[in-house]
């Protein structure tokens, strides 16, 4: 049976989320709120909010994927819902999708997003310098460019909110590029694109940049490790060993240079996992990411394990 490309989350993946969460108790989604207008586009969120409690609490942004030119908020519904389950606010965001929008305009609307909620965080019942961000694929390159991107390097757009800032705290970073100048698409992956979307990677890059050459300065201004200084944000990276559109080396050379420049990162590598992590990855995925958020966004350490507290 032929394999069917992916380049977001899949249903499989999304319902392993919700097998892994408890049903969420008292949270409450507010669609398609207006976050900014670039270009005449008005730019929608929708925000999913914990049961009420003793607040102000941490903000995750949630990015979805599809080569930056497919896909929704929609497509992180089920994963707002587990976000504010666990006690944030989630904020399921939509940016404009090449080839009609051509980059920076993907950027430039989630930091839009970030400044969006830190200008909105009284009301929201939000810790304004507590937030986070999370995405697969296209998904995760952006939330990268969120925890590394300092206002000097640009790329904020006029959506609103100026004032604010658009870095978050913590990222993590389902396999997401990271240094433009390098990836490519495995071949296979280019003719799985060709058949199943009608192009292939190479000609997604002319839509969304213009070229598709690597040496092309906007190469380097789209890729996340050109933007590592000290006090970036800690990130957290799942990447499949197997993935043949992102391969996993990428993931590998984001890690190395952030622990060259002594930031707080852990790359995770899933063994035999592709573009995309299977139902029981993909909830230990989860786990691991909601102690990450806890430990970088609220300073709660994981509980330890069981054996290991009896021996105390």
């Amino acid at each position: 049976m032929r394999r069917k490309l992916s380049i977001g989350l899949s249903l499989a993946c999304l319902l392993a989320f919700t097998a892994f969460a408890q049903a969420p108790q008292g949270v409450t989604t507010e669609k398609d709120v207006i976050y900014g207008n670039s270009d005449g586009v008005d730019l929608k969120m929708d925000i999913v909010k914990p049961a009420p409690g003793p607040g102000p609490v941490p903000a995750v942004v949630c990015i979805h994927g599809g080569a930056w030119q497919v896909g929704s908020k929609n497509d992180y519904g089920l994963i707002a819902g587990l976000v504010a389950s666990h006690g944030f606010v989630a904020a399921a965001v939509e940016y404009r999708l090449a080839p009609k929008h051509k980059w920076p305009a993907q950027i430039e609307d989630v930091k839009c997003a970030v400044r969006y909620l830190r200008a909105h965080a009284k009301e929201l019942n939000i810790l304004p310098d507590k937030i986070g961000a999370v995405g697969d694929s296209a998904g995760g390159h952006l939330s990268l460019l969120l925890g590394l991107m300092d206002p000097k390097d640009g790329l904020e757009g006029k959506g609103g909110n100026l004032e604010q800032s658009s870095k978050v705290q913590a990222v993590v970073n389902l396999y997401g590029p990271t240094d433009l100048r390098l990836w490519h698409a495995t071949p296979e992956a280019e003719a799985m694109a060709k058949k199943d979307m009608g192009k292939g990677f190479e000609d997604m890059m002319v839509d969304l940049l213009g070229t598709s050459d690597r040496k092309a300065p906007v190469m380097a201004q789209m890729s996340p490790v050109m933007y590592i200084s000290a006090g970036d944000a800690p990130i957290l990276t799942f990447h499949g060993n197997k993935d043949i559109v992102v391969p996993v080396e990428q993931g590998k050379l984001l890690h190395a240079a952030l622990e060259k420049a002594g930031l707080t990162q852990k790359l995770v590598i899933v063994e035999d996992a592709g573009h995309g992590l299977d139902p029981l990855q993909l909830a230990t995925a989860a786990q691991q990411a909601f102690e990450f958020f806890d430990l970088h966004l609220l300073g709660k350490k994981p509980a330890a394990p069981p054996s290991a507290a009896a021996a105390k």
